[in-house]
């Protein structure tokens, strides 16, 4: 009896240790799903806000066509300034037009791009085919448009920070603007998941803070408390990990929704920040 009392919570134990190897082995491969969301439909586009704009489509250097949407600016504060902004995790181009409208009026010229396997872009999005299609953007504002590289804006949203801070790192850029921005996928992920090994199961980095330290040009590290997806001590990391000159704007409303909720404020800041970047 006694011996079969034993190989009962034995049985058990050993049938625990099975299904926690099996999540661990499943969140593995999985991380693509659970990094990004991306949407197909596009359910508007920027005349839908009154916005002039030209369609574009990019070519990565893989070969998988990038959608892209160029917004020119009317304003003063970032007049003469071109932008390349890597959107978040979820939805697509036309779930940005109150974004494109805010940094219209801002005065950069903006190119807004989905990530491949989002909105009409081909392709899946991987980490390293979110590098792809942020150089495409790149190339294209410099060699088509003719932007110097001095004059462009490395400009991140959420997981587009660490997709801007990669493109800051490996190019010549202007200025660099983290948005709600993680310090990596194993740190968030970890956050999220602590009875999991997530340093050890991430494939997928996407190290902002480990880009960010290589930077050398103006950088503006935007986030608030009230985030409710990425803890604002990310921000403060990112932020104390910047080279100067940069600069923190703390944030109003939560991870989404801190531009609509700031209103003016959040323009005549980030304004600030475009009108300090060297011409």
């Amino acid at each position: 009896m006694k011996r079969r009392a034993i190989q009962m919570p034995m049985q058990i134990l050993l049938a625990l240790i099975g299904l926690y190897a099996a999540v661990c082995v499943l969140v593995h491969f999985m991380q693509p799903r659970l990094v990004f969301h991306p949407h197909a439909e596009l359910e508007a586009d920027p005349t839908d806000a009154g916005l002039p704009f030209e369609d574009l489509t990019l070519t990565a250097e893989d070969g998988t066509s990038i959608h892209a949407w160029f917004i020119p600016g009317e304003g003063e504060g970032g007049a003469g300034l071109f932008g390349v902004f890597c959107h978040g995790n979820a939805g697509n181009l036309s779930h940005r037009l109150d974004t494109m409208k805010i940094l219209r009026g801002l005065g950069i010229d903006m190119l807004y791009f989905d990530y491949r396997g989002y909105g009409r872009s081909g392709g899946k999005p991987t980490e390293e085919g979110t590098a792809m299609d942020a150089r495409a953007a790149y190339r294209w504002l410099t060699l088509e448009k003719g932007a110097k590289p001095d004059r462009v804006v490395a400009w991140g949203r959420s997981l587009g920070g660490a997709v801007a801070a990669r493109l800051a790192d490996e190019q010549t850029v202007a200025a660099l603007v983290l948005e709600t921005a993680f310090t990596s996928i194993p740190d968030i992920g970890q956050r999220m998941y602590p009875f999991l090994p997530v340093r050890l199961l991430a494939s997928t980095r996407m190290a902002t803070l480990e880009h960010l330290r290589r930077v050398r040009v103006p950088v503006l590290i935007a986030h608030g408390t009230a985030d409710e997806t990425v803890p604002y001590d990310m921000g403060r990391t990112l932020f104390e990990a910047a080279h100067e000159p940069k600069t923190f704007l703390e944030l109003a409303g939560g991870h989404n929704d801190f531009f609509l909720v700031m209103g003016e404020d959040y323009a005549v800041a980030v304004e600030r920040f475009l009108e300090s970047i060297p011409r």
